[in-house]
């Protein structure tokens, strides 16, 4: 099942930080990490043909860094960016050289990073802690599966532990205990009064964009873009404004815990929790209230959300699983291609000029799961 909510009150919004031109020094870590590769952009014509659209194009995160997402590139350029702050280095010529000299490796070497993760955020600060040498205290929500902790511990360098606090509950118990211990909180969402390191981590997302515009045959006319908390759809919704002005901007959620989708259909122009029971396989996404600094971007930008059950990111998960060669989808990384192949084209206006741009977030980060799933479709 789909839903849709128009936003009503778009309005101007100030992006001007998530520019080209603003994140050029972001872009510049990302090229210096070891590793680092253009990650692929895919065309899929079955999917266009059924839409009846020019292109539909996605841009596919399964590999970046070896996380099997995204988020590492949001994670190390804000980590990046603390070591520089407390070191008294130039964020614009500091390298990863530079923060390898003995002095600098002594200090980094007693720093202390904590975070909140439903899963890939954790996985990328661990893998960022490793990266620069420092410590990292990983905790997730009730509910999280055993495999994803263990990811976060094979990526790099944090201790790991599984709740029992809902995801936002536990968001702000990391935020006392950080200020309690005196250690940095790496959150990648923004409330008041803790603004500055989710912004770097969200400039972070925009090298995603910024290499799918230098790959892309002819510029995107609608882009679908996951939310949870919503950090990752504002960041590339800010650098998609800057690039194409006039793309049509939509948010995809689990219908259960569907914070924008629900805001949205409000229509006062505010932000709200989501309504839901909480329950999606989607668990990337399964964060009830939405960012500071997502809200106000997507509140602006944004055309208007969609909210889906989880039936529709296992259409996509097994629809993507059919490319040649196949693209390994989990399940947060799989619903904006799944709620396409069930979209009415009507109802948004897609027509034989658009051109569709999505992408997978993340991939296999709960094998077992993807698994059932696909095995489920030959049953």
């Amino acid at each position: 099942m789909i839903r849709y909510a128009g936003n009503h009150h778009r309005h101007e919004t100030d992006t001007s930080q998530y520019s080209f031109a603003a994140t050029e020094n972001v872009r510049r870590l990302h090229r210096m990490i070891p590793g680092y590769r253009e990650t692929e952009l895919r065309e899929l014509p079955e999917l266009a043909g059924r839409l009846h659209v020019r292109a539909v194009y996605l841009k596919d995160e399964s590999g970046r860094f070896g996380l099997k997402a995204f988020k590492g590139l949001g994670s190390i350029y804000a980590m990046f960016r603390i070591i520089c702050r407390e070191l008294g280095l130039d964020e614009n010529t500091a390298t990863p050289e530079t923060l390898r000299e003995p002095e600098s490796l002594r200090r980094i070497s007693g720093m202390t990073f904590l975070t909140t993760t439903d899963g890939n955020h954790g996985k990328g600060v661990s893998w960022a802690a490793a990266f620069f040498g420092c410590r990292a205290f990983v905790y997730m929500p009730k509910g999280t599966v055993e495999v994803r902790a263990e990811a976060i511990r094979k990526a790099g360098n944090a201790e790991v532990t599984i709740t029992e606090m809902k995801y936002d509950e536990c968001v702000a118990w990391t935020a006392r205990m950080a200020e309690e211990k005196g250690w940095f909180l790496i959150q990648d969402t923004a409330w008041d009064g803790y603004e500055e390191i989710p912004e770097w981590i969200m400039q972070g997302y925009t090298t995603m964009l910024f290499e799918a515009a230098a790959q892309m045959k002819t510029a995107p006319t609608h882009l679908f873009l996951q939310a949870g908390v919503g950090s990752m759809a504002g960041a590339v919704a800010a650098a998609a404004h800057e690039t194409w002005k006039n793309v049509e901007i939509y948010t995809v959620e689990p219908t259960e815990v569907a914070c924008f989708y629900d805001s949205f259909a409000e229509e006062d122009g505010l932000p709200h929790a989501a309504k839901g029971s909480g329950i999606t396989e989607m668990a990337g996404l399964n964060c009830a209230v939405p960012c500071k600094t997502a809200w106000e971007l997507l509140s602006g930008l944004a055309t208007g959300g969609f909210a889906c059950t989880d039936d529709m990111t296992e259409k996509g998960i097994r629809f993507l699983n059919q490319q040649k060669p196949a693209i390994i989808a989990g399940e947060s990384g799989a619903v904006t291609t799944g709620i396409l192949t069930e979209l009415d084209p009507g109802l948004i206006g897609l027509n034989a000029e658009s051109v569709i741009l999505v992408i997978n977030t993340e991939g296999d980060t709960d094998p077992e799961n993807r698994n059932r799933i696909l095995q489920a479709a030959e049953n």
